[in-house]
């Protein structure tokens, strides 16, 4: 079977952007930066992601365009004879397996937000309704939680199983566009309002009374955290992309431009976060509950606050798909190139497959609230530990000891591949530091993760 291609070096970048481009841009990354002081946080995580997250963002590419395959067949394409490496290929599978797990719920929770606003629900806060009491019933209704959740999987498999470029690549485009646009808007409102510019200053302004009163050693760690996590490395959920890439570009350029892309929508987020927060006096370090209390709590106030409701949530569900798009491709892609599935055949069977394994987490909040898994924690927040803490730092550790050492596929060949086409060059020097730094740093985030 002849393998896919994206129609356009436009799709490639916004797919493989729209994987990385998810919730965590605009839930993690603004209130992460909140508790760590604003600009000084900011600096570290650009920092970061061009010493880190790039670097493995190639490697990953690399594997997949050097293979052509998905990851169990592209370790098997690749690997020394008789070694083992495409044992990690199947852990991959599931990683990705178990972040959709939760992350359809998630991705539920925001269409059912942009619908609320949209039909005026949040019209009647303040009266016999709270912010917090309309998000606790979304979470207590086993109803609410599986019809989104199916819709999030229904819809993500339908786009899959249409193909490439006529499903994940035209739609995502689509999205990316629209969601670009719509976080211009909504930033440029948010710096507009009374008392702003507070917000600005604290974002993106370094302070080094902020660093003194969370701790350097804080910050940095929660920077290279961020920026490790933003970029989906790990688990493959990039490698397949690459597999689907045109040799005619080197691979440095295109991940550069991937992390960009990945870090404006992330910065322009807390334009839109940290100026509303100020104006309205609201604190910034808030945690998860800032998408679902505290901004709808902030839009209600403004003016035509429900056509900015329904705007913002109509953008983070755009977020969210896409990543749910991408990680489906490489959910079916294993069928494919595993068990020579069709890609109908694939999307069916993983569709039934993913209703099953997603439904514990969409009831996690209710009929299964008293469930626990690890320690205390409930179904999604140990589904995303094991996704977070231990999958992605110990898949990009083995990506990277693959790709750079005489045991895996050899720095030469990953340099190789990495450097075809035009572009900027990989260049040699940083063999050591892939191979000494590079891992020391990204075991530090893994054992951070788990301490």
């Amino acid at each position: 079977m002849e393998r896919e291609n994206f129609k356009s070096r436009l799709g490639f970048i916004l797919v493989s952007a729209g994987c990385a481009i998810g919730i965590g841009n605009v839930w993690k990354f603004p209130y992460i930066t909140g508790q760590n002081g604003g600009g000084i946080f900011v600096l570290f995580y650009l920092l970061f992601l061009l010493i880190m997250g790039v670097p493995i963002l190639t490697m990953e590419l690399a594997v997949g365009r050097a293979s052509r395959k998905s990851a169990v067949q592209a370790y098997k394409a690749l690997e020394p004879k008789g070694s083992k490496w495409h044992i990690h290929g199947w852990i991959c599978f599931i990683a990705n397996l178990m972040l959709m797990m939760y992350y359809t719920t998630v991705s539920g929770w925001m269409i059912n937000y942009m619908i609320k606003f949209a039909t005026g629900t949040f019209d009647g806060v303040g009266t016999e309704l709270s912010v917090a009491s309309i998000f606790d019933e979304m979470l207590a209704s086993p109803k609410q939680s599986m019809i989104f959740m199916f819709l999030t999987v229904t819809c993500g498999i339908l786009v899959c199983a249409i193909g490439l470029q006529k499903g994940i690549e035209n739609i995502t485009k689509f999205m990316m566009i629209a969601l670009i646009v719509l976080i211009i808007i909504l930033a440029v409102n948010s710096t507009m309002l009374e008392g702003a510019s507070e917000g600005i200053k604290f974002y993106l302004l370094p302070s080094l009374s902020s660093v003194e009163e969370v701790g350097l050693a804080k910050v940095i760690t929660a920077a290279m955290n961020q920026s490790f996590f933003t970029l989906s490395l790990g688990a493959a959920s990039m490698e397949i992309f690459g597999s689907y890439m045109h040799k005619d570009k080197g691979l440095v350029g295109e991940a550069v431009r991937i992390s960009a892309l990945d870090t404006l929508i992330a910065i322009l987020a807390g334009l839109i976060i940290f100026p509303a927060c100020f104006s309205y006096g609201i604190e910034t370090t808030a945690g998860p509950s800032l998408i679902f209390i505290t901004l709808p709590e902030i839009f209600i106030h403004m003016n035509l606050g429900r056509i900015w409701g329904t705007l913002f949530f109509v953008f983070m569900t755009f977020a969210s798909f896409s990543t749910v798009i991408a990680v489906f491709e490489n959910i079916i892609a294993v069928g494919i190139d595993n068990f020579g599935w069709s890609r109908k055949k694939s999307s069916l069977i993983n569709y039934i497959i993913l209703l099953i394994t997603c439904t514990p987490c969409a009831l996690g909040y209710n009929l299964l609230k008293d469930v626990t898994i690890i320690g205390t924690k409930d179904i999604l927040d140990s589904e995303d530990f094991m996704v977070s803490n231990i999958f992605l730092p110990l898949g990009a550790l083995i990506f990277l000891i693959f790709c750079v050492t005489k045991w895996g596929w050899g720095f030469e060949k990953y340099q190789e591949e990495v450097n075809t086409g035009e572009g900027i060059k990989m260049p040699t020097f940083l063999k050591h530091y892939f191979r000494i730094v590079l891992p020391i740093l990204i075991i530090i985030i893994f054992l951070n993760g788990i301490l």
